[in-house]
Order: C-alpha cells, then structure tokens, then sequence
C-alpha cells in the first residue's frame, strides 16, 4: 500500500500501529465471515459482495476531482493487482472451506515470505541475507503447519499457498502502482475489475439467499472496506516499512476467531509454525528494510 495521495500528518508511530492492528483485525473478520458466507452460498458470491460494496462506497471519493482523478498509464498494471488479489481471496475462500480457519489464513498470509524470491525472479533485485534467513525459517513454520507426514493430501493446502504467491503479486504490485498513483485511483480500479471478473462466475452460481447469508455477506464487504480505510488512513501516520510487520496480527486474530466461535484450539505444531512464520517475516522486513537505509545513506 501507499500514502501516495492520501496527505501526510506529522509521524506518530503508535497512532500507525493502532490502526494497521485495526485493519488487519478486519481482514481477519473477512476471513471468518467469507467462511461462514460459504457455507451458504459459492464462493464466488462471497468475492463479489466482498468488492462490490468497496466499489459503490469507493465511486464518489475516487472521482471527485471529476474525470481526471481516473486517468491512468498504468491500466496493466491496476489488471495484475486486481486479478492476483481477486484469485487470491478466491483461493483463501475456497481453502478455509477445507481445513481449520487458522491454518489457512497462516499459509495465504506468509506472502511476505515468497516475496523476495519473486522480486528477484521478476527484476533480478536482489536482497540482503537477513531476508533470505527471515524467508527460511518462516519456510520452516509453514511445512510445521503442513506437517505432511500426518495428513492425508486436501486440496484446501495448495490452494492456500496459491494464494500466498499470488498476494505476494499483489502487494508488490501496490508497492509499484504507489509510486506514482493516488490511493484513491488504486482502490478504485481494484474494486472495479475484481467485481467485473467476479460477476459472470457469481450469476451462473446464483442461488436464492436466506437472510443469516445476506447478513454475512454484507459483513464481507463492510470488513473489507474497513479494512481499507484504517490502513490508509495508518500510512499517514507512519510509513508502510515501518508498518509492514502488523501484517502478521490477522494470523493472531484468526487463531482467536477461530478458538472462540468453531472450538479449533490451534495444535502445538501450528503454534511453533505461526512463530516461525511471523518471526522469520519479521526478520525479512527488518533486512529488507536496513538494506533500503544504507541504499539511500
């Protein structure tokens, strides 16, 4: 994400932190109502009103400074962010649909791990051995989530690390769009092409709704809007690399979520992985973000 055009007050780290921990407390609510959502309905319903809500509320604030706010060069690019983040909660949706809320969430946002990895592949940017090791034992925490001697193969696995590629695309791709796109615009065209790829697969998987799923569904929506203003409105506290890290609170308050309302008290083996995983991230943040300090020193 990006401050890119959302204005800059004065830095207060823990204003920052307030509401990036906010954010991804809603992300987490995403995830726990897309899995009761599904229950009911498809999954492709669950995505559709998870954007479609964002856009109608995102439309008025996008283009107030009439048609010019819209006008973009980077059109491919707005594509390939709302493609990967729309088959990437289509993956999340789908996987927690077989297997514990906690361990799917745990495996989709250990993203930041695949990163440098992509980045490399990409644009041959290298990164610094802090990152790798952080990449490393993050990679540990996640085959302890696995833990592939005692199960049998669920298709909700790879599905969920699909995901984990795919929102690595998608963060550095906002990381990219940030540099010269008002936040509004990226939200705005994020919305806007994943309820357009989402719609054709939700009207032939359209079934009449009960109420209990309108309520979830709408909570979706409302999750995920929210989700994106307190983030944004966090960037103008602090900076995303100083933010970066609280990624990793929506894996904690997916675990709470899930103990508190299906009973899955996480296993020892997930505890250990969700360290691993949430240590080694942070030590590739904090890699990553020394090397940029001595790059502009």
């Amino acid at each position: 994400m990006s401050t890119t055009g959302t204005g800059h007050k004065p830095e207060n780290l823990a204003v920052g932190a307030v509401l990036t921990t906010l954010s991804f407390f809603c992300v987490a609510l995403v995830g726990a109502l897309g899995k009761a959502a599904g229950q009911l309905t498809s999954t492709a319903v669950v995505v559709l009103f998870q954007n479609l809500i964002c856009f109608v509320v995102i439309i008025p604030v996008a283009i107030r400074g009439g048609p010019a706010s819209l006008r973009t060069d980077k059109i491919g690019l707005h594509v390939l962010r709302a493609a990967t983040g729309t088959a990437c909660w289509y993956a999340l949706f789908v996987a927690i649909t077989m297997m514990p809320l906690t361990n799917a969430v745990l495996l989709t946002f250990s993203a930041p791990l695949w990163m440098p990895g992509i980045a490399w592949l990409v644009s041959r940017q290298k990164a610094s051995m802090a990152t790798w090791a952080g990449a490393a034992i993050g990679f540990v925490g996640v085959i302890l989530v696995l833990q592939p001697q005692h199960h049998h193969f669920n298709i909700g696995t790879p599905l969920a690390l699909a995901g984990a590629l795919l929102l690595a695309v998608a963060l550095m791709s906002v990381r990219w769009l940030g540099a010269t796109e008002p936040m509004p615009r990226i939200l705005f065209y994020y919305f806007l092409f994943s309820t357009v790829m989402v719609l054709p697969l939700a009207l032939v998987e359209w079934r009449p709704l009960e109420p209990r799923t309108w309520i979830y569904l709408i909570g979706v929506g409302v999750a995920q809007l929210f989700s994106q203003v307190f983030i944004v409105l966090a960037y103008r506290y602090a900076s995303s690399v100083k933010l970066g890290p609280f990624i990793y609170t929506t894996i904690v308050f997916t675990a709470l979520i899930d103990w508190a309302i299906w009973h899955r008290s996480p296993t020892s083996f997930v505890v250990l992985g969700m360290a691993l995983v949430i240590g080694g991230g942070l030590v590739a943040i904090r890699g990553k973000t020394d090397v940029n300090s001595r790059e502009v020193t």
